[in-house]
């Protein structure tokens, strides 16, 4: 068996944390790959160490005072040195750091270096081998990663070792340049080192005991989710679920290896299981229930508009000069919307309306805004007939008005559009049928 195992932030927080990670280690000789992140809050009042850093740099590349940030930075890293009884110090990491950041290495340079010294750490207290993700994680020039290099030569850098330490969350191009994922990449730099290993298992060690059917800010205790599909997981974790980054899910499907979600602080839970078989998900009518809050709905009518080709084209190409990403594209007989995020358009959606108007010679270009997206997932959707009628039937007894549907022809994932004051309640109301108290 051989297991990789990433410990997000809450779970490197503290140097208690860093010894019930190490007893999760140590309990499976099987975990053979460690990828730590940065250190997280301690508590609801606590800074990330990543904010530190990247607050630090701007303060010290723009030539303002930065030593109180770094002072604090620097105590984050005693605290769980002196915690773990490590003879360690970093002082001449921290020198490297200062200078750079006085020299404008960039922020992602800055961000990944709580990652780095957390990984120094790890590998000193469970010694194991270091692996500079830098060495090993490889970006092309313009920051896509570089997936089939980077698995040759991880994968023979691996080779051999019995055990080993890599920092999560960034890498370096082709130049030396350092580069991260965005933010929560070290789920990434999980599954990527699951992939080079030829990993069993990958184990992403979090602060929850798994995959929640939708958030529990909004259900209280919602159930866990014990068996879900990579498919699944894609259109839930896109539309808001965030115990694991989306991008995450690509190197491991790739291999087939699976994922187990787990919890730091409750080792015995099982957590959830994210594969790459259907078996085991149609346990349950729907898998879980993920939204966001903030889309707008652009409208654009025209009579006879079904009768005319390259129309949605047409619209699309504006849509595109404007480098904004489109959610959905709902249509009628004369007419068709297109679903886009608010924050994408807001300076200037007016004048993005205008040329629409005129691209398409439309009667009509409308804007409805403030509009929440939920995803409701599962694949055992498509077995149970009369599921579309039974949620819609549901949502309109509960008093809510539903703005726009969108609905696949592989019946995984229907999403509703609401009004952002129907978000909370929308989720309640389609939870509580599939699952009633």
């Amino acid at each position: 068996m051989n297991i990789v195992a990433k410990f997000g932030g809450s779970s490197l927080a503290s140097a208690e944390q860093f010894k019930k990670v190490a007893d999760i280690i140590r309990a499976d000789n099987d975990r053979r790959f460690v990828v730590p992140s940065a250190p997280g809050k301690r508590n609801d009042d606590d800074d990330k160490v990543t904010d530190l850093l990247y607050s630090a740099y701007e303060h010290a590349a723009a030539g303002l005072e930065y030593k109180p940030i770094m002072e604090k930075i620097k105590n984050r890293y005693k605290d769980i040195i002196k915690g773990l009884e490590l003879d360690l110090s970093l002082d001449e990491e921290f020198d490297t750091i200062e200078d750079l950041f006085i020299k404008k290495a960039g922020k992602e340079y800055a961000a990944s270096r709580g990652e780095y010294l957390n990984g120094i750490i790890m590998s000193r207290y469970m010694d194991f081998p270091f692996i500079d993700a830098a060495k090993v994680i490889f970006f092309n020039e313009d920051g896509t990663f570089d997936s089939e290099y980077t698995d040759r030569v991880l994968s023979k850098t691996l080779e051999g070792l019995e055990h080993a330490v890599i920092p999560g969350f960034y890498g370096a191009d082709h130049s030396g340049n350092i580069r991260t994922f965005s933010r929560g990449g070290s789920d990434i730099t999980g599954s990527i080192v699951s992939r080079a290993a030829r990993a069993d298992m990958y184990e992403n060690w979090t602060d929850v005991s798994g995959f929640l059917v939708t958030d529990p800010r909004i259900i209280r205790q919602p159930e866990v989710i014990d068996t879900i599909t990579y498919r699944e997981l894609r259109e839930l974790s896109y539309m808001g679920a965030s115990v694991l980054h989306e991008e995450a899910v690509f190197p491991v499907a790739l291999k087939k290896i699976p994922i187990q979600i787990r919890n730091t602080n409750k080792p015995e839970d099982v957590g959830t299981i994210i594969n790459n078989s259907d078996e085991g998900a149609f346990k349950h009518i729907i898998t879980g229930i993920a939204g966001k809050k903030d889309f707008s709905i652009i409208t654009i009518r025209k009579v006879h508009m079904s009768n005319e080709v390259g129309l949605i084209r047409k619209a699309l190409s504006v849509f595109e000069d404007y480098n904004v990403s489109i959610e959905h594209i709902p249509s009628g007989v004369d007419s068709f919307s297109v679903v886009v995020e608010t924050k994408a358009v807001k300076p200037f959606v007016y004048e993005l309306m205008g040329k629409l108007k005129k691209a398409t010679s439309a009667g009509e270009v409308t804007l409805t805004s403030e509009i929440s997206l939920i995803a409701t997932v599962g694949l055992g959707m498509k077995n149970y007939k009369g599921l579309s009628g039974r949620l819609f039937s549901a949502i309109g007894k509960a008093g809510i008005n539903i703005v726009v549907i969108s609905q696949t022809s592989d019946e995984i994932n229907i999403i509703v559009g609401v009004h952002n004051s129907d978000y909370e309640k929308t989720i309640r109301t389609i939870y509580y049928e599939f699952n009633p108290q």
